[in-house]
């Protein structure tokens, strides 16, 4: 008669250990892999679904936790978004909104006065017109201090509607429901100062922005503009992709950009030989961020531009923006950047040609800023 090896106690212990170690030794490998505080944010979140006996938001909890993260590093360019401002910023990225299609003023009291309706918008289609006035979206009173939440009613998802009530320039009070849907933005505006002077205003560097530039600075050149003011006030940046393409247009053969990852690898965008030869100044402010602050700096470096108005925060590292499975995302700064010729703008910011204070009348900035154009055109 033959004896068995094994009973079936001795095979379901060896099953055990066996599992055991398959446990253990993945464990080790990621605690090698992403190492123990990755591990604690794990048995945290364990904790929480299978040991805490409040109610709560499990989205919630998540988006606190990895917005802690994130605010840990130390950096202030990098930042988390939930889903739902992931979902906005790439609207904007895109140049686009989700709203009606309009710019108001709050210059009128009683509501938002309708400065511009964009053609093929939403407010077009629902015969709102320049001129006349938002009393109320949705039941809320815009008048008064209320005016200056009114962007908050108006706007929301695509497909749904407003209610407004608007008073038009005869007088007479009408409600009108508009649908809302994603709009699409100009981030550049263009405008002849005088017979010899262009003015170009960029609003952002994302989407189209650089094309845009581009079809502006052409269009100014055959008006006839022998000079250009570049306006990046309140200009929060955007993609280096748009950046580069404008910085290339307008400059000689060269390095434009320099960009240096975690492992300290650097690569050198160049420019070609094409450029524009044209005086330039550019504006900034203190909301000249990122791109826009970089492509003042770069401009002044290789002396094809002057820049004028307040300091700016000097910024010198780039982002990248990771989705989550959950569909949050991080922010977060993977490169260091540097002009042309190897220099950061961390702790310095732009060095001005001339600080000029906004005043509370007229564009004191703008003015300064003809004045030096001026000046580098008799120079030429």
């Amino acid at each position: 008669m033959t004896k068995k090896r094994f009973s079936a106690v001795h095979l379901l212990l060896a099953m055990a250990l066996t599992l055991g170690m398959t446990v253990g030794g993945g464990l080790l490998a990621l605690r090698m892999t992403v190492g123990e505080g990755a591990l604690s944010l794990l048995e945290g979140l364990l904790l929480v679904n299978t040991r805490f006996v409040g109610e709560y938001e499990p989205v919630q909890a998540v988006d606190a936790a990895l917005e802690g993260m994130v605010k840990g590093l130390g950096d202030r360019w990098s930042y988390y978004l939930t889903a739902e401002e992931y979902e906005a910023q790439e609207l904007q990225r895109k140049n686009q909104y989700v709203g009606i299609g309009v710019t108001v003023t709050y210059e009128r009291e009683e509501g938002l006065l309708l400065n511009e309706i964009l053609p093929g918008s939403p407010a077009e289609d629902a015969g709102l017109l320049v001129g006349e006035v938002i009393l109320s979206a949705d039941g809320n009173a815009l008048s008064g201090d209320a005016r200056y939440q009114g962007a908050g009613y108006i706007r929301g998802e695509a497909g749904t509607t407003v209610i407004l009530e608007i008073l038009g320039q005869a007088g007479t009070v009408r409600t009108v429901e508009v649908r809302r849907a994603a709009v699409d933005s100009d981030p550049v505006d263009l405008q002849m100062l005088d017979e010899k002077t262009g003015y170009v205003r960029v609003e952002n560097f994302y989407a189209n922005s650089a094309q845009r530039f581009q079809q502006a600075v052409e269009e100014l050149q055959a008006q006839g503009a022998q000079g250009l003011v570049i306006d990046m006030r309140g200009n929060g940046g955007g993609y280096l992709t748009e950046l580069t393409a404008m910085l290339d247009f307008l400059l000689p053969e060269g390095p434009i950009f320099i960009s240096r990852n975690r492992a300290g690898r650097e690569t050198v965008t160049q420019s070609d030989a094409g450029c524009v030869e044209l005086p330039m100044v550019v504006l900034v402010d203190e909301n000249t961020y990122s791109a826009a602050e970089f492509f003042a700096a770069e401009l002044q470096e290789q002396g094809a531009a002057a820049v004028v108005g307040m300091p700016t925060s000097g910024k010198g590292y780039s982002q990248q923006s990771f989705r989550l499975p959950h569909g949050g995302a991080m922010n977060i700064s993977t490169a260091a950047y540097f002009t042309g010729s190897g220099v950061s703008l961390i702790g310095t910011g732009l060095t001005l040609d001339a600080q000029v204070e906004p005043g509370d009348e007229g564009d004191a900035q703008l003015d300064k800023a003809l004045e030096l154009l001026g000046q580098r055109q008799e120079a030429d």
